[in-house]
């Protein structure tokens, strides 16, 4: 099969590898769409990840496609009679379900979590723990490009069940990138008040289209000027420490900060402990997701709630791949680049 293959550092070419068959309890899915994503461009920038993929091997984590093959005794506790030809969209990690976090409802904090990669690729080999928690059919009538938002698209359910919001709010998103756009379309179907602070005029656009108020630059003096803050949320979507450390100065007393964006390892933020406890600021750094909140944003995306057109900005093969990360680590003008398998129809 043809697969994105990451040899190192900025080192991703389109070769042909092996399909082995899958293991019992296993399964097999033809990958129909892969879409880019900011985590796989700073794992090409970095040439490793430590938990999430061997070099080499093959990258993306966001896909949707068709059963082919299932092993012995393959089972989905969302989908008791799975089968071959059913459309799927599979997780990128599964819990244990039996460690302490798991126990509590915090899945995405496992003492064992998998992770799983390979979805730029013709075929993706699905582990059998993958295929029992964390494999959801598509509903009909969704395109699979659409199913394959469903990763991204969880980690901000889940970033929102941890600081929720009540209507009429005011929010204030920091970094429009697709998880950023994310929260803009939650945010907006919650009943908040948002605006969108970001550099690049096709994430602007994408924001406005979601109904958000936009601020283009990262001048924290504007945000607040501009928008009529201080806000009642702010989400911190950009994983810069430097951004880190503005939030609690466009938080309201009694509002709640999000510190959503992955910063480096190592990095310190300074905060003014005096406004955090005297003005009772919240302070919320959710991770990854969880099984139940990736069936639920499945089902926002079945229903709408978030619509495809702001994200999905362009459509290349898969042969594409590695001009793909290149044009993302420069101009960065499409949202989210389908990775079409069999081409770009």
């Amino acid at each position: 099969m043809r697969a994105g293959v990451l040899h190192g550092r900025e080192d991703l070419r389109v070769e042909t590898v092996p399909l082995v068959g899958p293991e019992p309890g296993g399964m097999i899915v033809r990958i129909d769409t892969a879409l880019t994503c900011g985590t796989d461009l700073k794992v090409w920038r970095r040439g490793y990840h430590a938990t999430m993929i061997r070099i080499p091997g093959i990258l993306g984590h966001e896909a949707a496609g068709v059963v082919v093959e299932l092993g012995p005794g393959a089972r989905s506790q969302s989908a008791p009679d799975l089968r071959v030809g059913d459309r799927v969209v599979v997780a990128n990690s599964a819990p244990c379900g039996v460690c302490r976090p798991c126990g509590r409802g915090q899945e995405n904090l496992c003492d064992d979590l998998q992770y799983l990669n390979g979805m730029y690729a013709e075929y993706l080999r699905v582990p059998a723990r993958f295929v029992r928690c964390n494999t959801w059919r598509i509903p009909d009538g969704v395109p699979l490009d659409v199913a394959a938002m469903s990763e991204p698209l969880a980690c901000v359910v889940h970033g929102l069940r941890e600081t929720p919001v009540r209507p009429g709010d005011s929010a204030l998103v920091i970094g429009l990138g697709p998880l950023g756009l994310f929260w803009v379309a939650m945010l907006k179907h919650s009943g908040a008040q948002v605006t969108g602070a970001g550099r690049h005029a096709s994430r602007l656009d994408a924001a406005r289209a979601l109904g958000a108020r936009v601020i283009e630059g990262d001048d924290a003096g504007e945000w607040t000027k501009e928008a009529g803050g201080p806000y009642d949320l702010v989400v911190e979507a950009t994983g810069r420490v430097e951004i880190w450390n503005l939030t609690l100065n466009l938080v309201r007393k009694g509002g709640t900060v999000c510190l959503f964006g992955g910063p480096p390892r190592d990095s310190r933020a300074i905060f003014d402990t005096n406004r955090l406890h005297y003005d009772q600021i919240t302070v919320k750094s959710p991770y990854h997701h969880r099984p139940p909140v990736f069936s639920a944003a499945l089902d926002f995306l079945a229903h709408g709630v978030v619509p495809a057109a702001p994200f999905l900005t362009d459509t290349r093969p898969l042969e594409d791949l590695p001009e793909v990360f290149r044009d993302m680590a420069g101009a960065k003008q499409a949202v989210k680049t389908r990775i079409r398998m069999g081409g770009t129809s």
